[in-house]
């Protein structure tokens, strides 16, 4: 009752005092209205595809069933590789992952990963390419970690080829978006590009089922050689791996901006 009361009093002081004076007292004067900064990736989609998954190597029968990639079959998931100290792409992968999610979505973007967590088994390239053109992603990052010789270092991003009348409108998109996340990948990070593959840090392969099936800008980064002693040590430092999230998202930025 006190509470309903309070109501009427208040606005019948304000109605006087105005009716009275002319302009309302300081205390009731509108204020301008100041609109929040616009955040950055506000209505752009990221998907994050975390390489691997951590129950794979106990489902062989499950990986290794083949699966249509456009140009050829391929096994559905692999293991992916580890450090000669055991820390597993998978849990690398997953990971950068967990650091870059939360830093897209301070930037306003909606983001989506292709697990949930590092546990399970798959899924196959061709559920995480689908998964990116359900979310109609703006786009996306696949996160990896080589298996290389031990001599060779360094990072590379990987481009979706042309399969003409399959992906043709995410080509030039996808270049453009590995461009970026090269260049913000080699200034945040410091690492070298690839020694042992690619070019000037960028590759463009048609074997990869989650590019050839991608409808959406898509791209995969091997973040360094894990069977590099160099590469191992960085990549199995929390402090570096968040770099490399960091890099990942002023890439992202500058891609969707």
């Amino acid at each position: 009752m006190r509470a309903y009361r309070a109501g009427p009093v208040v606005v019948a002081t304000l109605v006087l005092s105005t009716a009275c004076g002319g302009a309302a007292p300081a205390a009731y004067q509108a204020t301008p209205t100041v609109s929040p900064l616009r955040e950055p990736l506000a209505g752009k989609v990221v998907v994050i595809d975390p390489g691997h998954n951590g129950g794979n190597a106990a489902h062989p029968e499950e990986i290794n069933r083949q699966v249509d990639i456009i140009n050829g079959r391929k096994a559905c998931n692999t293991t992916g590789t580890e450090t000669d100290d055991g820390y597993t792409e998978h849990a690398f992968t997953w990971d950068v992952a967990n650091d870059l999610k939360p830093m897209l979505e301070k930037l306003g973007a909606k983001v989506v990963l292709t697990r949930p967590d590092d546990k399970g088994v798959g899924p196959c390239v061709t559920e995480r390419a689908a998964i990116g053109n359900e979310a109609r992603a703006d786009a996306v990052v696949s996160i990896h970690g080589d298996g290389a010789a031990p001599g060779g270092h360094g990072f590379h991003v990987i481009m979706p080829g042309l399969l003409p009348g399959h992906n043709d409108d995410v080509i030039k998109p996808s270049r453009r978006l590995g461009r970026a996340i090269r260049d913000a990948f080699r200034a945040g990070t410091g690492l070298p590009y690839a020694t042992y593959t690619a070019r000037n840090g960028l590759q463009t392969r048609t074997d990869l089922g989650g590019l050839n099936l991608s409808k959406r800008p898509a791209v995969f980064i091997e973040c360094g050689n894990m069977r590099n002693d160099g590469d191992a040590a960085k990549m199995s430092d929390a402090a570096f791996r968040k770099r490399m999230a960091t890099s990942l998202a002023a890439g992202l930025r500058r891609y969707l901006n």
